[in-house]
């Protein structure tokens, strides 16, 4: 006989009362649906679906919504590829949405970085008279000296164009200066004044005036706007520079060919009215390498271009060198910082980044290496031996007034391989046995940002820190897979850095001798110090990452492929860096290959001109 439930007292058989639950169940659902809305009054705190017993259905204004997680988003073309936007197996595309965390949001290409708009360089030019008849070696020694006005107006945000009678022919008043009867030092300036005002006007600066001052000066910030109100010159500058737009310019042209004073006057200032321009006071940003201040304060390099203009144009150009660097070292009076997270296993990898921080530091070579610039004679600490810059190694990054940056940038392959002292890695290791995601952006930003806060808000930090206002100027960020850095970074940093005679391109001992070269400063708070047994396994494990990192075999390609998943934000600031880089020669390339066509190629990087593109000699190619 089966078992008896008692409930209230009455005996129940179980078929009975799971019918029984079941009625009390529909009769509660009941209650809770029709009878508990109608008892409780409708307001402004209740929703009408509620009270009208009716379930509503949230609907949504987007019919599609544009979140990349969205699954049934529908295919996109991605945007179309721009000019010159491809280089040494990296891509971009520029964009204002560039401090987007993933550049694949707006590109829909893994591949492709999303970077700032290049900025306008305003326009800066020298006039050189190319009709001149000079031996050969005063021309190749006034053509490196152009170099170097080039470079140091370059590195500054600026266009520097060089300009020759070419130009001036092509102004409509030139016919009608080559029949006045002037002087030969009146005609020679109005021809600048011709080239200059067939360009459209700007900068006109003489190719012994050079910038030199930090890159925030507001006279150089001033400059580079390219917005000139008026035809200015500078008080204490003479001839030096000028600026103003083509109406003004044409406008004095016209005023100085026509005025009777022309027959007399020397130059064109002495040949019109003195409310012509808008003489604004000096500034100390600007060094001119006149004549007079040659002879004034450096009278050994006046001695020398007197006995041989030759010897003396390549002992100015050492000495302007000499200032730019010294006034850079000047800027940066905290040392130089280059990276070193992970300080245990990361030594051989930041090698490159290290030998160009010596190379900083060191001192140029100079006919007066106690001499400072003419625009800051008791300013400058010129630079001694003997007590070059610091040179720290961090583990973070620190935004510091005064301190430059130098960083290198690991794929997370590399990371990987290095941090784990594996030459061979798996998907099976990749899935079990990296616990943390993004490490290098989480090692470098720690103290800036804290620990708690996500990989994509590290990486937008990362992106400003590369290519924010001012970045350019305070680092520079080098990619760990080059076994060199960059054959052109003196164009990056304004002169010419100091290395080895013999440099291959690779990193080599700079000057001075390695005895006295500058010695990075350890921190204990930065990290241990690496074993011997560490360093001697590095530059294998780093050969062997740059190995898989070119590698197009199908099981390298998997692997690179799952841990550029599981590091996504990593992956972002390496092609970032990397593209950003890359986007930088090939604008400054392009310029010089345009510009090499004119004035009879005077102030053409050497390198460049054996047969073009040595930065390919960076490692650069199209399978990277």
């Amino acid at each position: 006989m089966p078992p008896q439930r008692t409930i209230l007292g009455l005996r129940l058989a179980p078929r009975r009362i799971s019918f029984l639950l079941v009625l009390l169940g529909c009769f509660a659902l009941f209650t809770l649906l029709f009878t508990l809305p109608s008892a409780i009054p409708t307001g402004p705190s209740l929703s009408k679906s509620i009270a009208d017993h009716k379930l509503s259905i949230p609907k949504y204004k987007d019919k599609i919504s544009s979140s990349l997680l969205n699954p049934f988003r529908p295919a996109a073309h991605s945007p179309p590829e721009q000019k010159n936007s491809t280089y040494g197996g990296s891509s971009w595309y520029s964009n204002w949405n560039w401090r987007s965390p993933f550049s694949s949001s707006i590109t829909l290409d893994e591949n492709r970085s999303l970077l700032p708009p290049l900025k306008d360089r305003a326009p800066i030019y020298c006039y050189y008279d190319t009709t001149v008849q000079r031996d050969k070696a005063t021309g190749e020694a006034d053509s490196a000296l152009l170099l170097t006005w080039r470079r140091a107006w370059w590195a500054q945000g600026f266009k520097p164009i060089i300009l020759s009678p070419a130009e001036a022919m092509n102004n409509p008043l030139y016919d009608e200066l080559q029949r006045l009867d002037v002087e030969p030092g009146f005609k020679k300036d109005m021809m600048r004044w011709l080239a200059w005002e067939n360009m459209g006007g700007g900068l006109l600066a003489h190719y012994l005036l050079f910038p030199m001052a930090a890159h925030e000066d507001p006279m150089l910030s001033f400059l580079r706007r390219g917005e000139y109100p008026g035809l200015t010159r500078w008080e204490g500058l003479d001839n030096a520079l000028f600026a103003g737009p083509k109406i003004q310019i044409a406008d004095a042209i016209t005023q100085a060919l026509r005025t009777p004073q022309k027959k007399a006057a020397k130059e064109f200032i002495a040949a019109v009215t003195g409310d012509t321009f808008r003489v604004d006071p000096s500034r100390d940003s600007l060094a001119f390498y006149d004549t007079t201040t040659i002879e004034k304060n450096y009278p050994k390099v006046a001695e020398e271009m007197t006995a041989s203009r030759e010897k003396g144009l390549k002992s100015l150009n050492l000495l302007i060198n000499f200032h730019l660097h010294n006034t850079w070292q000047d800027a940066f009076s905290n040392g130089i910082a280059v990276l070193k997270p992970m300080p245990a296993h990361t030594t051989h990898m930041i090698e490159p980044a290290l030998d160009l921080a010596a190379r900083l530091a060191t001192c140029s070579d100079s006919p007066m290496p106690a001499s400072c610039p003419p625009n800051m004679p008791k300013k400058c600490t010129p630079c001694v031996s003997s007590h070059p810059m610091k040179i720290t190694t961090p583990a973070r990054y620190r935004n510091t007034t005064g301190l430059y940056t130098i960083g290198t940038v690991p794929h997370p392959y590399t990371l990987r391989t290095l941090d784990t002292q594996r030459e061979t890695l798996d998907i099976a290791f990749v899935r079990r046995e990296i616990k943390k995601r993004d490490e290098w952006l989480y090692l470098v930003f720690q103290e800036l940002l804290g620990t708690g806060i996500s990989g994509s808000v590290r990486v937008v930090k990362f992106k400003d820190a590369v290519a924010g206002d001012y970045a350019t100027s305070h680092s520079l960020w080098l990619t760990a897979e080059k076994e060199s850095v960059p054959h052109d970074l003196d164009w990056w940093f304004g002169f010419d850095i100091p290395t080895n005679a013999t440099d291959d391109g690779k990193s080599e001992t700079p000057v001075p001798g390695p005895e006295r070269r500058p010695k990075p400063e350890h921190d204990p708070a930065d990290g241990p110090v690496p074993t011997d047994d560490d360093l001697s396994r590095e530059p294998q494990l780093l050969n062997r990452a740059r190995e898989v990192f070119k590698s197009k075999a199908d099981n390298d390609v998997r692997v690179r492929s799952a841990i550029e998943a599981w590091n996504l934000a990593d992956t972002e600031a390496w092609r970032f860096a990397r593209a950003f880089l890359a986007r930088s020669r090939v604008e400054r390339m392009k310029w010089e290959e345009e510009e090499s066509k004119y004035a009879g190629g005077v102030g053409s990087d050497a390198d460049n001109a054996r047969g073009g593109s040595s930065w390919l000699r960076w490692g650069d190619n199209e399978e990277d």
